[in-house]
């Protein structure tokens, strides 16, 4: 018998587009993807990578675009609380000072990652300035993986996964709330490599 990861990702690579790929991921997985809730069958405080994976098509040039996305090494060393107070307060100030706006109004395309712009930005772009920011106020990129998922309502979604001591922490322009990645009742799908983050794994199914 075939993995069900193994169809998954076949039919990722055959779809053009991130919001495609991720619908197309909750119908051929299933009850097989990892959800994020309390009742996780997996009970872990960290998401488990399965294999190696493509990148959401709008993100194909991002350590090209943005060398940040995908550094590798720190800067400074913190505590966790030093930490955990920065991630708060700069999850809070970009889902504050950005607006959600489109890729289609934006860039007349259906999927491209960028930062916001003096318009503002939708989900992805939302990730991607909290993790700049986060970098250049000193927290280990590694620490910082950006990742696919579908939402509550199973909408393609993006989000910042901050990997804390403690556990996987979920940044959302939804939500100012911070929460660990077992409680926000997500499908998660991909998300960078914490190893080499210029990479992608695939973490809808189970070794």
């Amino acid at each position: 018998m075939i993995p069900v990861a193994n169809v998954l990702d076949a039919f990722l690579k055959r779809t053009e587009t991130f919001r495609w790929r991720t619908a197309l991921a909750a119908a051929v997985l299933g009850s097989s993807v990892l959800v994020g809730s309390t009742a996780s069958a997996t009970g872990s405080a960290f998401i488990s990578s399965v294999s190696a994976s493509p990148p959401p098509s709008g993100a194909a040039q991002l350590c090209r675009q943005y060398s940040w996305a995908c550094a590798h090494k720190a800067s400074v060393t913190m505590s966790s609380s030093q930490e955990l107070r920065l991630v708060k307060e700069i999850n809070n100030r970009v889902n504050r000072s950005t607006r959600e706006v489109t890729d289609q109004r934006q860039y007349k395309t259906r999927e491209f990652w960028a930062l916001p712009t003096s318009l503002g930005g939708d989900c992805e772009d939302f990730a991607l300035l909290k993790k700049r920011d986060l970098i250049k106020a000193g927290i280990d990129p590694r620490k910082l993986l950006l990742a696919t998922v579908l939402d509550s309502r199973r909408n393609a979604h993006a989000v910042l996964v901050y990997r804390s001591s403690q556990g996987d922490l979920v940044l959302d322009n939804l939500t100012n709330r911070i929460k660990p990645w077992n409680a926000t009742r997500y499908l998660f799908l991909r998300m960078q490599d914490p190893n080499q983050p210029r990479n992608w794994v695939g973490v809808y199914g189970r070794s």
